[in-house]
Formats: C-alpha cells, sequence, structure tokens
C-alpha cells in the first residue's frame, strides 16, 4: 500500500492505544513503505503561450508570475508590496514551503502591470484606511504595531473584493485574493487552448519554470534556491523530466541495420 496509507493506519493504532486503552505501544518494528517517485506533468513553451494569451487583466498577470517566478499559487497570493523590489527586479517570497524565506526572479515583462498594480492595491489601502480597517496581518504583528494596518508595506497585491473577519483576532480587514478564483480562470484557458493530454493546474507552471530554466542551461544548484528546495535531490527530478539522466545514451534499435 501507499506509504500514506501505512500512516493513516499507524496514527489510528497509536491513538486507540495511546488514548483509548491507555496502552504505549512502544517499537512496533515495521518500515515505511518508500513514497514513489512521480515525474510531474511540464508544459512546453508553446503550450504555456498558448494559455497564458487566453487569459486576461488580473488572472493573466498572476499565470505570468507562476511561470515567470516560479511561484506556487499561495506564494504569488500572499505576496506584499514590501515583497517586491522593481529597481532589482526580484520577489522575496516569505514562509514559503518549509517556513523558509527566499528570493526569486522577477520578468521585466511583468513589470508595469506589477507597479499598476502596487499602485491599485495603495489606492485600495488608503480608501481601507478611511474606514478603520487595513489588510490581514500575521499573527500578533498588529498587537506589537497597532498602526501596522495603515502601512502600504503591508497591503496584498491582489486583494480580495470583500472585506472578512481575520481567524484568529476577529477583527475586520482585507484578505488576499482565493486561489479558487485563479483556478476556475486558468480551467477555462486550459480548454479554449485545447490542450486535452496533460493535467494542467497552477503549480504546473512552478514545474515548467524549472524544467525551462534546466533546458536553457541554468545550473540546478540556482534551480534549487529559486524554488527554495532544501536538499538538490528534490530539484534532480526536474532532469528526468527533461530527459538529462540518460544523456548520450543510444537506444539499441537505433544499431539494428536497416532493412530496404
Amino acid at each position: 500500500m501507499a506509504a500514506n496509507t501505512q500512516k493513516v493506519a499507524l496514527n489510528a493504532l497509536v491513538f486507540l492505544y495511546h488514548k483509548f486503552f491507555q496502552i504505549q505501544l512502544g517499537d512496533l518494528g515495521f518500515t515505511l513503505a518508500t513514497k514513489q517517485r512521480v515525474l510531474p506533468p511540464v508544459l512546453s513553451v508553446y503550450e504555456v503561450n498558448r494559455i497564458i494569451e487566453r487569459l486576461k487583466g488580473r488572472n493573466r498577470f498572476i499565470v505570468e508570475l507562476l511561470y515567470g517566478s516560479g511561484l506556487r499559487i499561495s506564494e504569488c497570493l500572499r505576496l506584499r508590496i514590501q515583497d517586491v523590489d522593481l529597481e532589482r527586479l526580484c520577489i522575496t517570497v516569505k514562509d514559503g514551503k518549509g517556513n523558509k524565506d527566499r528570493q526569486t526572479l522577477l520578468s521585466p515583462r511583468v513589470v508595469p502591470a506589477m507597479a499598476s498594480a502596487i499602485s491599485n492595491a495603495t489606492e485600495l489601502l488608503t480608501s481601507d484606511n478611511s474606514l478603520g480597517v487595513g489588510p490581514s496581518l500575521p499573527f500578533a504583528l498588529d498587537r506589537k504595531y497597532p498602526n501596522a494596518f495603515r502601512s502600504a508595506q503591508w497591503a496584498f497585491i491582489f486583494p480580495f473584493s470583500g472585506l472578512c473577519n481575520h481567524p484568529l483576532t476577529g477583527t475586520i480587514c482585507r484578505h488576499h485574493l482565493h486561489a479558487s478564483v485563479i483556478r476556475k480562470a486558468l480551467h477555462s484557458a486550459v480548454r479554449l487552448a485545447e490542450i486535452y493530454d496533460k493535467k494542467v493546474n497552477c503549480h504546473t507552471f512552478q514545474h515548467s519554470f524549472a524544467t525551462h530554466l534546466l533546458e536553457a542551461g541554468t545550473d540546478i544548484r540556482t534551480v534549487q534556491e529559486l524554488l527554495g528546495h532544501n536538499d538538490v535531490k528534490t530539484t534532480q527530478i526536474y532532469t528526468h523530466v527533461l530527459g538529462l539522466h540518460y544523456a548520450g545514451t543510444t537506444s539499441p534499435l537505433d544499431k539494428l541495420p536497416r532493412q530496404i
């Protein structure tokens, strides 16, 4: 069975014996199944372009960031104004996968759209501040800095259209755009692009980002840093997508004499 299935069964047994029977299991003496390697779906440059051309406005800009900067959808939607440096052309991802910070590329192609989004976010913040509200802030930051919600640096670049209650403090605030909005738009764009042989989601663009960088000759350690992987072995999965692990190997079929 799969490793995750084993883990669910193990957790259930531990809960039953520790919490219900009050018996310590100790060492059970078995090894969990290893997770099988699954090659991620990757789009060609032509397919990426076909999908992006069928998106418009904010949705197109977000997908361009996913592909151009190698962002996960949650990382992209959580971007605040202070995370973007238009002069150095870089994006700082806060609390990314593994609760780590990292920096990645910002394509010059999206700079005008980014500048416009920042301007719109600043105007919306001014309007919210007049009502005494602001963007949702990290836990306890609003207690340490009570006026932080008035600072433009904390404004989300992709704010939600309405106000909501903060899940921890209960205060009225404006959160970032929900990922389901982009997923729905992407689903329609993939259908219009007539791409039926691949399962395309938001994360596919990060896979395509890494694969196309390696294909262009970028060093694998650089790609590892841009994606925020702890181990280069995680990044090496993209060399298998490219077929670099068997580079130089010819098929035995090519050595057979050709029949006339």
